[in-house]
């Protein structure tokens, strides 16, 4: 695998949509579709459901992650988020493993993926497996519509999950 390959899946190589194919998992689109490329975990989802792709999971969207998600992922043994980017570090898409962390990330219109792991793990005493997939976006205005460059970024995305089913 090259340095580039690498830096898509860190600490995640080998997962594949298959893994997820299960009553017992969630993925979680997040985003805001009316907001250009912000939308592109909604739209990860809108293709999961075109290609009938892990039916039997729970697949859903959010605007963002608020404290009630520890109580919803609590009830799963795998998670997978979907969320656009700004990080100019991701060439396209990365995928990698979640570690559950307290910080002071949450405010009143969101909640870091560590700290609902770790909210979920202090009050539940449970902590499924969590994967986060961002993709590269490039603008956030108030239109619907992703870029052009966000859509080729989804679809190396889904294309590397459709050769991982």
């Amino acid at each position: 695998m090259n340095a580039r390959a690498e830096d898509r899946f860190a600490g995640a190589a080998g997962v594949s949509l298959a893994d997820y194919n299960h009553p017992a998992c969630l993925i979680c689109g997040i985003g805001n579709v009316g907001r250009q490329d912000d939308g592109l975990g909604w739209a990860f989802i809108d293709w999961l459901e075109r290609q009938a792709l892990c039916p039997r999971a729970e697949l859903i969207r959010n605007y963002q992650l608020q404290l009630e998600d520890a109580d919803l992922i609590s009830r799963k043994e795998q998670v997978l988020f979907v969320d656009a980017t700004k990080a100019l570090d991701v060439q396209s898409f990365r995928l990698e493993q979640m570690k559950p962390e307290l910080d002071f990330s949450f405010t009143s219109h969101a909640v870091s993926i560590p700290s609902i792991m770790a909210t979920c793990e202090h009050c539940f005493g449970q902590l499924p497996a969590v994967h986060l997939l961002t993709i590269r976006g490039y603008a956030w205005e108030l239109q619907t519509g992703l870029t052009e460059e966000a859509g080729k970024n989804l679809r190396a995305a889904t294309e590397f999950f459709g050769m991982n089913v």
